[in-house]
């Protein structure tokens, strides 16, 4: 191999790693929300995020406009690492601390709520991407006060239900739990925090029990909350600022499922074998997205956040100019030896 050629591979394989971690330097994936009983930011993405119907929902979308509605997935904290009552202030606990999804800390007592009963229940958690963590889920104390500002010491320490790992069925993750005893309006508050990463997701779920569910009590008046419905959550990817382009929504996309215990980083999908070491399982059924569920894998199952793509750019500019050098040395190298 001449000294010209040896200079052009070494250039080339300088430039190989730049472009490879430009085209990783993605938004990072929306991941879910509450849907059984529908979070706060489920609900109003439902009634619409350009028109909201409720009160409480128009005042929300004129705090945080209505993208963060069409982010309704996107309610997280990259970095909590289980620590999400030391990262997330009082009175921030609905938008996770973000400026985005600020609205849905408003203090109201007409949020639209959910029917709720004490005892047994079946909780619904729609997901736009699989990872493997752990669920759990407070209630707010008797005496709860909507009007007010939600702070940690107003829910239960300890969760009500807690579950590792549950079952995705037709992009949603189903479990159970007890609730308990409660009486009048009150507020679900999960978290959803990943074993394979620090990122987390939260939600608040309005609800009430007793016979006027779905109702404020207390003198307010409240609409009753609802879920979007598949075509409403497909009609708004587009529009969302979170990549949803690889992950079902619940539409005809069973074979996204929830990773298993024990089955590899990714886990195997409910109803189809797992497939190659590092390979996302419905690659051989999605081949187009099959790259990007490989080694190198998306920021939503990596745990990669915002920062993650100027820090990919800073190390790209760093191998170009490497590779520069590298070519300039080789070439000067070259004529010489002529």
């Amino acid at each position: 191999m001449t000294a010209r050629r040896k200079a052009t591979g070494l250039a080339l394989a300088g430039i190989a790693p730049l472009a490879l971690t430009v085209v990783t330097a993605t938004p990072a994936a929306a991941h879910g929300s509450m849907s059984d009983p529908v979070s706060r930011v489920m609900a109003c993405y439902a009634e619409g995020p350009e028109s909201p119907k409720s009160a409480a929902c128009k005042a929300a979308v004129q705090a945080s406009g209505a993208q963060a509605f069409y982010d309704w997935n996107g309610v997280r904290d990259g970095n909590a690492g289980g620590q999400s009552k030391t990262k997330i202030p009082d009175g921030k606990l609905c938008s996770a601390n973000s400026a985005e999804f600020k609205g849905l800390d408003l203090p109201r007592k007409d949020w639209p709520a959910s029917a709720m009963k004490s005892g047994s229940h079946t909780f619904r958690y729609k997901a736009t991407a699989p990872h493997r963590g752990s669920f759990e889920l407070y209630i707010t104390k008797r005496g709860y006060d909507p009007a007010r500002p939600l702070k940690w010491s107003d829910l239960e320490a300890k969760p009500f239900a807690k579950v590792t790992d549950p079952k995705l069925t037709n992009g949603e993750y189903v479990f159970s739990g007890k609730v308990p005893q409660r009486s009048g309006r009150h507020l679900i508050y999960s978290i959803w925090q990943r074993s394979d990463s620090p990122e987390a997701f939260y939600t608040c779920s309005d609800v009430v029990f007793g016979k006027a569910g779905g109702t404020a009590g207390a003198g307010a008046s409240s609409s009753t909350a609802s879920a979007p419905t598949d075509s409403q959550i497909e009609a708004g990817r587009d529009k969302s600022s979170m990549d949803m382009s690889h992950h079902g929504t619940g539409t005809g996309h069973s074979e996204h499922s929830a990773p298993a215990a024990g089955t590899g980083a990714d886990g195997p999908s409910e109803d189809k074998p797992a497939g190659a070491a590092g390979t996302h399982p419905d690659a051989a059924l999605h081949p187009a997205h099959a790259g990007q569920h490989t080694g190198g894998k998306q920021l939503a199952e990596t745990g990669g956040n915002a920062s993650t793509a100027p820090l990919a750019l800073v190390g790209g500019g760093v191998l170009a100019a490497g590779a520069a050098v590298i070519f300039a040395t080789s070439r000067r190298r070259a004529a010489r030896g002529r």
